[in-house]
């Protein structure tokens, strides 16, 4: 009776170290997934505090907490099944989805390096208005938003984990959604509040606190600037990497040795230094692509007939 016992817990054992070994497997593709993302990810943060500008502060956490909620539906209800389906069945497909979010990424990052060269950029948040019903259509534009950029993240980790079982890619993609969505509209919901911070702060009767909470205020609008700058970066990095990984894939190998065999030249050539250094040259000759590329689209959708008349993308 012992023996049999002492062999059921050893098989539980087992079994508790395999799953917590799963989990570690499942922890780990989900954290280089989530890393690969990571240029939408800024992207997707420096976008969303546009959308409660202008709403009375009152509102702003739970207009965040709605959109991160619709956020979760987009990946888990309708990119995570569509995603998982064509990884099963149509894995060929993968690569041209993921190259189209690449160009999509460079069209959307050449636009805000066009804006910025022609001195007037679009800024097509909504404005604030006051009612449910203002409110109601802010957060349904942020959603849709949101739907083109976790659509983005969803099929850049899934690219990533494509050789997992269906169950582990599965796993992996729940985690990086639900991770991602937390880290962003945390951030989010952080960035917004600042202001709200700086101004408590700056009302109380210590001297140092009163120069802690202006700065706050002051700085804030600086620092969106800089996320907003390095969400273009991001942007043009990620989709130009995308577009330079995804033709080696499809069989046109020449802009990808180019750039791997400059990459190991720097490193072989810079000693300590030539791991931050290689990397850098092919981060710099990612995002010059990137920039070619979304070039390219924004100058085809601005020749079309609709692209005169349309509305400046969603950012």
């Amino acid at each position: 009776m012992s023996a049999g016992l002492f062999g059921l817990l050893d098989d539980v054992a087992a079994i508790a170290r395999l799953a917590a070994a799963s989990i570690d497997d499942v922890g780990a593709a989900a954290g280089r997934a989530t890393a690969k993302a990571a240029g939408v990810v800024v992207d997707d943060t420096a976008v969303t505090p546009q959308y409660v500008h202008g709403v009375t502060a009152d509102r702003e956490l739970p207009m965040i907490k709605r959109i991160a909620i619709g956020s979760i539906r987009n990946k888990l209800l309708i990119i995570l099944p569509v995603a998982m389906l064509l990884s099963q069945f149509l894995p060929g497909l993968l690569t041209p989805i993921l190259m189209a979010g690449g160009a999509f990424l460079c069209y959307e990052g050449a636009h805000k390096v066009w804006g910025k060269v022609r001195g007037h950029e679009h800024h097509a948040a909504p404005v604030a208005a006051s009612g449910p019903e203002a409110e109601k259509t802010m957060v349904a534009g942020a959603v849709r938003t949101d739907l083109i950029l976790s659509a983005e993240i969803m099929v850049i980790a899934l690219n990533e984990v494509a050789d997992e079982s269906f169950w582990a890619r599965a796993a992996i993609l729940v985690v990086v959604a639900l991770v991602i969505t937390v880290v962003v509209y945390g951030v989010v919901g952080l960035l917004v509040k600042i202001d709200d911070i700086g101004l408590h702060l700056a009302e109380r009767s210590s001297a140092a606190s009163q120069r802690i909470g202006r700065g706050m205020v002051t700085a804030m609008p600086h620092i969106l600037n800089v996320i907003s700058v390095v969400g273009t970066a991001a942007m043009l990095w990620v989709g130009g990497h995308i577009e330079l990984v995804g033709l080696d894939d499809l069989g046109f190998h020449a802009p990808y040795d180019f750039v791997h065999h400059l990459e190991e030249e720097v490193r072989h050539a810079t000693g300590a230094l030539g791991g931050v250094l290689g990397w850098l040259v092919n981060t710099v000759a990612s995002a010059i692509l990137g920039l070619a590329v979304g070039l390219a689209v924004l100058a085809v959708v601005t020749l079309q007939p609709f692209g005169k008349k349309a509305h400046a993308p969603a950012h």
